[in-house]
């Protein structure tokens, strides 16, 4: 569930982490809870196991917390900031280890449960491939998928995000589009 953009008004959203920097838990707290769906939802498309995502979720607000003395408000709105280390936590993780394909107990858990049998199969595979298509784009082409289109942002959240101008990032949507479309032919064949 994305949260809702009134309830994070900037206004509120910088006494939140004015508060936090200062050591305010309970603001942090606050905080923790617009992000984390947000985060999760990133996390879990890049590597595909809600397990790992939450452990890696996790991790992100741990290392956030610890480094928000160094969080500067100017130079990036704090849920970017959070995004950068989440980012660079799906990259360590990366290195460490090969990507996987979506588990067949996670799309089970994704499926209509009012649905057909023969429904919820169709939309199982149609999960399967989709994960594993996503994983064979570059990283940014990831990027911007699930931004735009798993967490909903707009084209100038995601530009921001990710350091491209707008149109840049349009770019990177229709080839990453383009690559999906193609790899999901490859898949059905």
């Amino acid at each position: 569930m994305l949260p809702e953009r009134s309830s994070l008004a900037t206004g509120d959203e910088e006494a939140l982490v004015r508060r936090s920097v200062a050591g305010d838990s309970e603001a942090y707290g606050r905080l923790y809870e617009r992000h984390l769906d947000a985060i999760f939802r990133y996390i879990f498309f890049r590597v595909s196991e809600a397990e790992l995502a939450e452990e890696l979720t996790e991790e992100v607000f741990v290392r956030a917390w610890e480094a928000l003395p160094k969080y500067r408000k100017g130079k990036d709105p704090f849920s970017s900031w959070l995004y950068r280390i989440a980012h660079n936590l799906v990259v360590d993780h990366y290195r460490r280890r090969k990507p996987t394909v979506l588990p067949n107990e996670e799309l089970e858990r994704t499926a209509n449960p009012d649905g057909l049998p023969e429904e919820q199969v169709a939309y199982q595979e149609e999960m399967k491939s989709l994960s594993w298509a996503i994983q064979l784009l570059d990283e940014l082409e990831q990027r911007v998928v699930i931004l735009r289109f798993v967490d909903g942002l707009s084209h100038a959240q995601v530009s921001a995000l990710i350091g491209k101008s707008e149109a840049a990032c349009r770019v990177i949507q229709h080839r990453a589009l383009a690559n999906l479309r193609r790899f999901l032919k490859d898949w059905e064949s």
